[in-house]
């Protein structure tokens, strides 16, 4: 980490035009460099996020979609083995309680619930740490995780360039209406949760 910071590829994955020039100068070893840089990061606290979205704006989707996909797999098994081989019980404190309710299922079905958690929520560093501490196998969490990142990442490489076009193209009054609307359902959820707990107590 402290390598990457001094190299000034933190700097780099936050400002895509720089990234994507560095890549494209590198020719083919620009694919190897976006993978290494994705799982080196994000188990660490870079969004991958950021790689998911910037690759379709460097490389045409299907070559999008595979580099994506290959580092987020990457990240995921560097991430799930950190918490499971290294750091196991330091990191078990930090596991949000959300995420604890899942344990059942994934001693029930561990491939579905894994696929499933990777379907809705990706690739958070929380839930890399709690398959990891988890019951479930290695290979159950690989596929699990392939089956589950599959049609997200493939909708952000298929679709990613457009959309970001479609928002960029968006008149100010509708950047100002999203805030609201935005606005409106944060406080809406702020509520329900502070109604939620005085009902608990």
């Amino acid at each position: 980490m402290v390598a990457a910071q001094r190299a000034g590829i933190f700097e780099l994955v936050t400002e895509p035009a720089r990234f994507k020039a560095a890549l494209l100068d590198l020719g083919p070893a620009g694919y190897l460099a976006f993978v290494l840089a994705y799982a080196a990061l994000q188990p660490f606290g870079v969004p991958g996020t950021v790689f998911v979205w910037v690759a379709p704006l460097i490389w045409p989707w299907p070559t999008a979609f595979a580099v994506s996909m290959t580092g987020t797999m990457a990240a995921s098994v560097i991430g799930f083995s950190f918490a499971r081989f290294v750091a196991r019980d330091a990191l078990a404190r930090r596991i949000p309680p959300w995420l604890t309710r899942y344990d059942q299922a994934l001693q029930r079905n561990g491939f579905a619930t894994v696929a499933l958690l990777r379907l809705v929520f990706w690739m958070p560093m929380a839930l890399h740490t709690f398959l990891g501490i988890s019951r479930v196998g290695f290979w159950t969490h690989f596929w699990g995780s392939l089956v589950g990142y599959a049609l997200p990442l493939w909708a952000t490489a298929y679709f990613g360039q457009r959309l970001l076009d479609e928002v960029l193209a968006l008149p100010p009054t509708a950047w100002a209406v999203s805030a609201v609307i935005v606005a409106v359902l944060g406080a809406s959820w702020g509520v329900w949760r502070w109604r939620r707990r005085a009902v608990t107590a």
